[in-house]
């Protein structure tokens, strides 16, 4: 499955260089402690600015799915039916994350199964992370 390549900007770029690691991260506030994903420059429970990042488990479960039978996106065209799924990260259930679930048919996820990061290659030899049910 083709991927679309993601070009890393200052504030990502620490989460997709661990990704290249096989790792997976997400941003953590020194103030009052929580997680959050996608990146930002403040912490949305604190508004802080003090922000690292933390190690998590890649470990998770499906919170909703479907699946795509007619996208625009001709890199993704030859794939269809795709997974689509948002999956929540069992390290804080507010992070979440989309998914194609590469490995598993379209029409056979359920919501709730168990999933694992993976890492995938892309055309370029750079890793993307995705999720496979397990």
């Amino acid at each position: 499955m083709p991927y679309i390549v993601p070009v890393p900007d200052e504030l990502s770029k620490p989460f997709w260089d661990a990704v290249q690691e096989k790792r997976l991260i997400v941003q953590h506030c020194v103030a009052c402690n929580s997680l959050q994903y996608p990146p930002r420059p403040r912490c949305l429970d604190c508004n802080a600015e003090a922000m690292d990042w933390k190690d998590v488990s890649g470990k998770g479960h499906i919170l909703t799915c479907g699946v795509l039978e007619d996208s625009h996106l001709p890199v993704r065209a030859a794939d269809q039916p795709l997974n689509l799924a948002v999956v929540t990260l069992d390290d804080d259930p507010r992070i979440n994350y989309y998914a194609n679930l590469p490995g598993t048919p379209p029409f056979q996820v359920t919501v709730g199964a168990a999933v694992e990061v993976t890492f995938e290659e892309c055309p370029d030899g750079s890793l993307i992370h995705d999720w496979r049910v397990i």
